[in-house]
């Protein structure tokens, strides 16, 4: 009986650790929540040959830096700035309070105008992390928008982590200028 005990005992043991292991790396964030205006957003996988599948298996949002490494351009700039951040950080710095700022007051000067905030790393740090950050990066910049006025149903985000740069050299210069959240506008459709 009380090897049975100790083997019952040694079964629930083996149980939690592969429940723990089941639920996943605590350090990676849930998956992103989709909203209508971010259906087709490509999935927020991590590594160059699931973000290349992703890139083959969805439709990227128009203007999107996803859509312009499909077509094999750079990125197009828009009607709202970039932001950039610090490295190995999600907060948002004077400088990029203050383009906020502007971005809203544009944004609330076009409300049929949806805007996708994309966020994106540098290369430096595991491809899982910095998709994570790049998801903070542009949350961070949506949560501000709305405190701006800026309608949350008007706002979504994707995280392409550091798989879309803007600049490819191995420099602090070219890694501050890939640390940044980019703003995709849509125009909606309009209703019948």
């Amino acid at each position: 009986m009380r090897k049975q005990k100790q083997l019952l005992s040694y079964g629930f043991g083996v149980l939690a650790v592969v429940g723990l292991f089941a639920c996943g790396n605590p350090a990676n964030p849930p998956p992103p929540k989709w909203t209508v205006e971010n259906a087709n957003a490509a999935s927020g996988s991590s590594g160059t040959a699931a973000a290349k599948s992703s890139v083959a298996k969805s439709e990227a949002t128009p203007g999107s830096s996803l859509d312009a490494l499909q077509r094999g351009e750079a990125a197009g700039g828009g009607p709202m700035k970039d932001i950039n951040f610090n490295f190995d950080s999600a907060d948002l710095s004077q400088s990029a309070r203050a383009i906020l700022k502007e971005n809203a007051d544009w944004l609330k000067g076009n409300p049929a105008v949806r805007v996708q905030i994309e966020g994106h790393c540098d290369e430096r740090g595991a491809a899982d992390y910095n998709m994570a950050l790049g998801a903070k990066r542009a949350q961070a910049a949506m949560d501000y928008l709305a405190t701006l006025g800026v309608a949350a149903n008007r706002l979504s985000t994707i995280s392409y982590g550091e798989e879309i740069p803007v600049c490819r050299e191995h420099t602090e210069d070219c890694w501050a200028k890939n640390r940044r959240a980019r703003f995709v506008a849509a125009q909606t459709k309009p209703t019948s």
